[in-house]
């Protein structure tokens, strides 16, 4: 049936009506809860219920996306919106049931049984939708599948209609899809994909010829079965159709590597496969062969991770696929997590990098998992193109929805591209015209831009090429991306662009410019260990195991550098073949290039004052991870939006936003610097003649007297006052504002003309940030906005809105805009840089909510797992956050059943939500502890909670037995209570002896009571079920703010930072949190709640302040020092988080530390009566309010207090002097 079309209802949808604001047709939704993805000037906020809402419409849908990111992010935005809202009546009478996944992500990540269990709920009818990426393309019975959604283009008719094609596989049955376009360059490929498909236009196989490492392995694995003779197997080999012109030369140069016939004895290490009989001419198997042929066998490669680390030898900051890092090199920034590195280096298993804050991360992550687009689909876009553009905008539209199968509003907004595109460069890149376009950005530096549609397999070794010629001919550190449409690249410090001969290579000079590039890249090293694996020269797997990649890589950096040495090496031949043919198509951009040489192709050079839209839409993968993640600190999101092209902003952005790119303090800085200090005479004759017309308050008098006596300056009357202007300005104000110069002046002075008024106006602009239209009317006592509007047209002034906390639009003059973009992006750059450890010993207490208003369920929230000393809970830890506290308030959370305590080692326990522990898990505890007692109280509670008294009863125990046993028990967490009252009693381990045993009715026995009150119970019931590991991590991250290590470590979760690292990675994907380096020396791999970046940066310590003191208990969770950040060195100076010590930070340092009893201070910093005083009088405030109990204070320093200098500043702050002490009382 292969001559058989299979029926389609396909659509290219878009759901809003511009696509450059896409949040401004439209209301926020009401189905968008608290975690939606981007602003409303993304389009996303429109596509989420669009999906949800033909998801629902339907029994079954597969959504495809390009990448495993985007799949679990749709599908938890899904989830969310379903249970945040209903799309119509039915789904309202839902609501009030249990939340259910209506969709769940698919992709190559997960383990196959996940992937199949995942599969099974869809075919079963028990979730209506799977986000999945080409996991689900191929190969799997999907069963019934209604609907298919194509997010983003396919990029291919042949996906496009395998994956449309998942849905209606029965018989005869229509295939139903709809594709959304995420942006207006993804809406010109989709609307061509689209017609494509339906003509059934799939592009053409590529069948690599002569792959020489795949040649090697059926080699083996032919001798390995039998002898055979080289003749022979040339003739078997021949028939196979890669391999159908395979030269006798080259088989026997394979047959050499296999063999052991090296070109060296440096080879030695590698072990021959075949025994080759030169004179029978035949070839036969070595011993083991078989085994290594069969355990090796195939040719899909393994692929890994290397590992980024700081070069400091800081930590690791996280991983990057290998097929990433083949783009990169020393000095490039990119963006991990959070934050910008630098690569310093790149080594056989790593990417050595440093931390470079605010900078532009580069090209190794806005590609991500995505494909390159078919030449000839580029073909048909560019045709296409041109095309569309040829006929009438009313014609265009009606053929995208005719022959595109585009709806209405996606033929608007894609012809409404390409006629900006042509108006901008005046032509669109197309199968016959490409357009190279310069233009400088906001910063000032020069980009080039060469735009085509014939994709990324072209595009990259022409970046690369071109990228090497720029090294080298303007000695400048080019940075250059690329994607299916285009190449972008950064000239940063240039004089000009490159000229147009230099952007067309000679196509004979193109192979050896790639060659010599791809030959020293990472892409080569990766590609050469892939193909001497499936050669067999370094075994992937053994029968009992598969060898660690780690290895592999080992094997071939070591194979590599030999064999380099040797150009016919069939490996090294191979890799540059597969580099050069299969990574990048290099025939067809000779052909390209030959094209444009010889004519037959057009090439439109033109510069432009910014991006046109093409330009624009090559940076947007890119851009859009910042612009519409809202996951992002905004810190980082401003540094890199102010890098971009205004123009290009605006469109990612929308107007209203980019007021909040501009720091109100290098505002304040420009504008003070544009106003300048005139000191002379001179130089307020300078500031007339450049800024122009000048008030009283402006100028300082006694400047402007010499003036206006040697008439270089005089007074003139407008705008209903009196203003200083320049002597050489009288003609422009009189013939722009008709203020009528005194008599007297050279005849050139008065000279003006009709554009008067217009040089003034640019002389305000120039001396001045961005004003609005009232404020320039105002200056100048007339209406000047036609005079505005005609400048703005003419590109010397911009209109937007750019002033911080402005609420209308203002106008800028671009060399002011350019200097404020250039300040905002330096103090941006500050201010992301790695915050120093004070400023997170200052955010960590206030992210707590030490010392403000909280109910006491908001407090124990966050704490819930954490082991604590007991005494800890009630004297320090609650009071700090819940104003008022008292015993009750806890009492009466334990009587209701509300939250459980659970011991975790001698004298801590943890606290947890009786409905959150299950998934939490047990805290860290002590081993478990064995004797008849405990498995006789074990064996009691096993069948149910009981109170003291029944519980001696039923074990047939002594009191004075039973107790010490529980209370083993009690810290092993094998036993809890239903109250806390047991806790606070002072003698938990042992009953009273006999002779001083209370009478049945005396005062005293109630203290025994105390001690066993409530009811016990077995933990077993309350931890059964499975853990969470993704929940711990969200709990980790709503105690702490920021994960690192250290802070996982010092909270002695089972397992440590290890057990959590994957979910703390699975949550960073799903935008729950953010990777970075955040806090200086703790590590690149710290994770963060948007939130908690935020305040962090604005807890840095400002200059001038005076440093805040507080007083926390040493082992209070929002005492950062000695877990996530370590004790200062100080010689003599100890302190450790035990309970009843305390620290005083200064502006989150710590300065001071209590020991247990507050019998000596030791001071962790050098002393000095200044901040001594300020310490000594938190401490006290501390005590006096009831923080603390009576402290002795014995030695200061490790000095006998009483002999030491401090012993007046104590009693000065409000000690008193007691023999050899000094004491401070509640």
């Amino acid at each position: 049936d292969a001559g058989v079309a299979k029926e389609l209802d396909l659509r290219v949808v878009v759901p809003v009506e511009d696509m450059r604001e896409p949040g401004s047709d439209s209301q926020p939704s009401d189905l968008l809860g608290t975690g939606s993805e981007g602003s409303q000037q993304s389009i996303w906020p429109s596509i989420y219920p669009e999906i949800l809402r033909l998801v629902e419409e339907h029994r079954s849908t597969i959504v495809f996306v390009n990448n495993r990111r985007l799949a679990e992010r749709l599908a938890l935005r899904l989830n969310e919106l379903a249970r945040g809202g209903a799309c119509d009546a039915a789904s309202k009478e839902a609501a009030a049931s249990p939340p259910v996944e209506i969709a769940r992500a698919h992709h190559g990540s997960l383990a196959r049984e996940q992937r199949v269990e995942i599969e099974e709920l869809l075919k079963a009818g028990e979730i209506p939708c799977l986000v999945a990426t080409s996991s689900l393309e191929l190969g799997i019975d999907m069963g019934a599948v209604d609907l298919v959604i194509q997010v983003e283009s396919p990029k291919s008719v042949a996906r496009g209609l395998q994956r449309i094609g998942r849905a209606g596989h029965e018989l005869h049955a229509t295939s139903k899809g709809r594709i959304f376009p995420k942006f207006r360059a993804d809406l010109l490929e989709s609307a061509v994909v689209a017609k494509r498909m339906l003509e059934g236009a799939i592009e053409e196989t590529v069948i690599p010829r002569n792959p020489l490492d795949v040649l090697a392995q059926q080699i083996v694995a032919i001798a390995a079965d039998e002898e055979i003779s080289v003749d022979d197997l040339h003739e078997l080999v021949r028939g196979a159709y890669p391999f159908a012109d395979l030269s006798r030369t080259q088989l026997e140069n394979v047959l050499d590597m296999l063999a052991g016939r090296y070109p060296s004895d440096e080879f030695a290490e590698l072990r021959p496969r075949v025994i080759w009989d030169r004179t029978g001419g035949v070839i036969r198997g070595r011993s083991g062969v078989r085994r290594l042929a069969v355990t090796n066998a195939g040719t899909i490669p393994d692929r890994g991770l290397f590992g980024v680390y700081l070069i400091d030898g800081g930590g690791r900051v996280g991983e990057l696929d290998e097929e990433m890092v083949y783009e990169a090199r020393a000095g490039q920034t990119f963006l991990l997590g959070a934050s910008t590195w630098r690569i310093e280096e790149i080594t056989r298993d790593r990417v050595l990098v440093s931390p470079a804050p605010g900078v532009p991360g580069a090209v190794p992550f806005w590609k991500g998992e995505g494909v390159g687009r078919p030449y000839e689909l580029g073909e048909a876009i560019g045709r296409a193109s041109r095309e569309l553009v040829a006929l009438s905008h009313e014609a265009a539209v009606e053929r995208l929805q005719e022959d595109h199968l585009l709806d209405e509003r996606a033929a608007k907004n894609l012809m409404t591209f390409l006629d900006e595109q042509a108006a901008a460069t005046g032509a669109v890149p197309s199968d016959r015209t490409v357009v190279i376009e310069r233009f400088r950005d906001e910063i000032g530096d020069w980009r080039l831009c060469i735009l085509t549609p014939f994709g990324a397999r072209v595009h990259a070794p022409w970046a690369l090429a071109l990228s090497a010629r720029l090294r080298e001919s303007l000695a400048l550190e080019v940075q250059s991306i690329w994607s299916d449409d285009g190449i972008a690249i950064h000239l940063p410090d240039a004089d000009a662009p490159p000229p147009t001969d230099d952007v067309l290579i000679p196509p004979d000079e193109l192979e050896e410019l790639v060659v010599q590039e791809v030959g020293q890249s990472a892409l080569f090293g990766a590609r050469f260990r892939e193909n001497a694996a499936r050669a067999l020269l370094i075994p992937r797997r053994r029968p009992d195991q598969r060898t660690p990649l780690w290895q592999q890589r080992l094997k071939a950096q070591g194979l590599l550098q030999v064999a380099r040495k040797y150009g016919s090496f069939p490996v090294i031949l191979e890799t540059y073949r597969e580099c050069l043919q299969d990574v990048f198509d290099l025939p067809s951009l000779k052909r390209l290039l030959q094209g444009l040489r010889t004519r037959e192709l057009d090439v439109v050079d033109v510069e432009t004052p910014s991006a046109s839209p093409y330009s624009a839409s090559l940076l947007f993968d890119y851009i859009a991870t910042y612009m519409y993640e809202d996951d992002t600190p905004p810190a980082e999101r401003r540094a890199q939006a102010l890098s971009l092209d205004r123009d290009l902003l605006r469109e990612l952005l929308g107007q209203e936003e980019l007021r909040d790119l501009i720091d109100p303090g290098a505002l304040e800085d420009v504008e003070a610097q544009l106003r300048g200090d005139p000191r002379t005479a001179d130089q307020l004759h300078d500031k007339l003649r450049l800024r122009g017309d000048l008030r009283q308050g402006e100028y300082e008098p006694r400047l402007a007297e010499p003036l206006v006596a040697e008439r270089r300056a005089l007074f003139v009357r407008f705008a209903r006052e009196e203003r200083l202007i320049a002597a050489e300005d009288a003609g422009r104000y009189r013939d722009a504002l008709g203020a009528m110069p005194p008599g007297g002046l050279p005849e050139v002075f008065l000279e003006g003309g009709p554009e008067s008024l217009e040089q003034l106006v640019l002389r305000y602009a120039r001396g001045r940030g961005p004003f609005t239209t009232a404020e320039a009317n105002a200056r100048f006592g007339i209406d000047v906005e036609p005079v505005l509007v005609s400048l703005e047209r003419r590109d010397k002034l911009l209109l937007g809105e750019l002033r911080p906390g402005g609420t209308t639009r203002e106008w800028c003059d671009p060399d002011v805009l350019r200097r404020l973009r250039r300040a905002s992006l330096a103090a941006l750059r500050k201010e992301v840089e790695p915050a120093e450890q004070a400023a997170f010993g200052r955010f960590l207490p206030n992210w707590h909510g030490v010392d403000r208003r909280a109910t006491l369920r908001e407090a124990l929230v966050p704490l819930q797992g954490l082991a604590l000393p007991v005494t800890l809970w009630e004297s320090e830890v609650l009071p700090r956050r819940v104003p008022g506290y008292n015993a009750g308030q806890l009492d009466q959370l334990c009587a209701s059943g509300e939250i459980v305590w659970v011991g975790a080692g001698l004298d801590r326990v943890a606290i947890f939500f009786r409905e959150d522990a299950p998934v939490l898990g047990r805290p860290g505890a002590a081993p478990p502890v064995e004797g008849e007692a405990h498995d006789r109280i074990r064996k009691v509670l096993e069948q149910g909670a009981e109170f003291w008294h029944d519980l001696v009863v039923e074990t047939g125990l002594e009191a004075a037995e039973a107790l010490p046993a529980l209370w083993d028990l009690v810290w092993a967490g094998e036993v809890t209570n239903d109250a806390w009252t047991p806790l606070r009693a002072g003698r938990r381990y042992q009953t009273m002896p006999p002779k001083t045993r209370p009478r049945r009715f005396s005062r005293q026995r109630a203290a025994q009571v105390t001690a066993t009150q409530g009811r016990w119970s077995l933990t077993d019931r309350l931890f059964a079920g499975k853990a969470d590991p993704r929940a711990l991590a969200e709990l980790l991250l709503e105690r702490q703010g920021i994960v690192t290590r250290d802070g996982v470590r010092g909270e002695g979760i089972p397992g440590g930072y290890g057990a959590v690292y994957a979910q703390l990675r699975a949550l960073e994907t799903l935008g729950v949190c953010r990777r970075g380096y955040f806090v200086e020396g703790l590590g690149g791999a710290q994770f963060a709640l948007p939130g908690a970046v935020e305040r962090l940066r604005e807890l840095r310590p400002r200059e001038g302040d005076e440093p805040e003191p507080l007083v926390l208990a040493a082992a209070d969770p929002a005492q950062p020092y000695g877990a996530a950040l370590p004790w200062p060195k100080r010689a003599g100076a100890r302190a450790a988080r035990v309970a009843g010590a305390h620290v005083v930070l200064l502006g989150g340092e710590p300065a001071l530390f209590v020991e247990r009893g507050g019998r000596s201070l030791v001071p962790l910093r050098e002393p000095g009566e200044k901040w001594l005083r300020v310490a000594l009088t938190a401490l006290v405030d501390h005590v006096k309010r009831g923080g603390a109990k009576r402290l002795a204070v014995e030695r200061f320093d490790g000095e006998p207090v009483g002999e030491s200098e401090i012993m007046p500043l104590l009693l000065e702050v409000g000690f008193l002097a007691g023999p050899r002490r000094a004491v401070l009382r509640p």
